[in-house]
């Protein structure tokens, strides 16, 4: 969880620092790109809040209208930031990317001063998407080293992988915007580039309806892994069956009856089974077989958090 804190807050203070750079920029210009990647930012800096907000909520303790705790409130708050990310950053930055390249519209060429020194107003465009890059960066490198710490510690191969096995939505979410973040700041920069190389508005335009394609497409992805979770995904099918081996294997234990799985918060498993135990079992050692079980699958992964064990004899 402290993991996933400090990659929010990092992102927060980078994308709070960048949006009011790129806002300074597109008043300045008039770049259809900087006011997509005004637009982006703006969405980011609000998410990071909301993400926030999740993790607070999240960590309330178990009561009883909600007893296994309020850990997918996280689920919630991730998934209404895919949502803002679409509705916000990406259908504002798409239309209004269309309506440049419809109406030709693309920066202003006009001048700054400062300091008794007098250049092209696009130059600050360029300077704060270099700016960006480097704010995002820092904050992408944070949230890929908490990923690739979980990847390790799991034994997911891939980013693929992380992705569809991870329930910690807040670093998923946090490395998607940073990856985004990173690539609309390069695509702004190419577009306002070759603008001003040519002459031609195209360019600009482009890159801010490419930009708005791009955070729609995420915001898809991200709302699609956050709906598995939020309907009450269970545990990998590898993981499922080492729990169920576990479970079988264990001294007395005659057959598991039924298994089920459930995350209930990031890094929270829920494993309930019933079990057949051997009929010569002594009934008074059931419990302590039963605690032994639970150890064990707590030994074999630390997210589990909940364990029923429902004896049949």
């Amino acid at each position: 969880m402290a993991g996933s804190k400090s990659v929010v807050l990092a992102a927060l203070v980078a994308n709070g620092t960048i949006a009011v750079l790129k806002f300074g920029a597109f008043l300045l210009t008039g770049s259809p790109s900087m006011l997509s990647e005004t637009y982006h930012s703006i969405s980011d800096t609000g998410n990071q809040v909301f993400l926030l907000i999740g993790i607070r909520y999240s960590e309330k303790q178990a009561s009883r209208g909600h007893p296994f705790g309020y850990g997918k409130a996280q689920f919630f708050y991730s998934f209404l930031v895919s949502v803002l990310l679409f509705g916000i950053a990406g259908w504002e930055s798409l239309k209004h990317g269309y309506g440049a390249i419809v109406n030709g519209h693309s920066a202003a060429p006009g001048t700054v001063t400062v300091a008794s020194v007098t250049f092209d107003a696009v130059y600050v465009s360029v300077v704060v998407l270099l700016g960006a890059i480097v704010f995002e960066t820092y904050a992408f490198v944070k949230a890929n080293a908490e990923l690739r710490r979980q990847m390790e510690k799991y034994g997911w191969t891939d980013l693929v992988t992380a992705f569809r096995s991870t329930s910690d939505v807040t670093t998923l979410t946090a490395f998607t915007e940073d990856a985004i973040a990173l690539g609309g700041a390069v695509l702004a920069l190419v577009g306002i580039v070759l603008t001003r190389i040519t002459g031609n508005y195209i360019y600009d335009a482009v890159s801010a309806a490419l930009i708005g394609i791009m955070l729609m497409g995420f915001a898809l992805a991200l709302a699609w892994e956050n709906k598995r979770l939020l309907l009450g995904e269970s545990a990998p099918n590898g993981l499922e069956s080492d729990f169920e081996s576990i479970i079988r294997e264990h001294p007395g234990v005659a057959g598991v009856d039924q298994f089920r799985t459930m995350f209930v918060g990031p890094g929270e498993l829920l494993v309930a089974a019933d079990v057949s135990f051997e009929a010569n079992l002594d009934t008074a050692d059931l419990n302590d077989d039963i605690d032994r079980i639970e150890a064990k699958l707590r030994d074999h992964d630390d997210r589990v958090r909940f364990v029923y064990v429902e004896p049949e004899l």
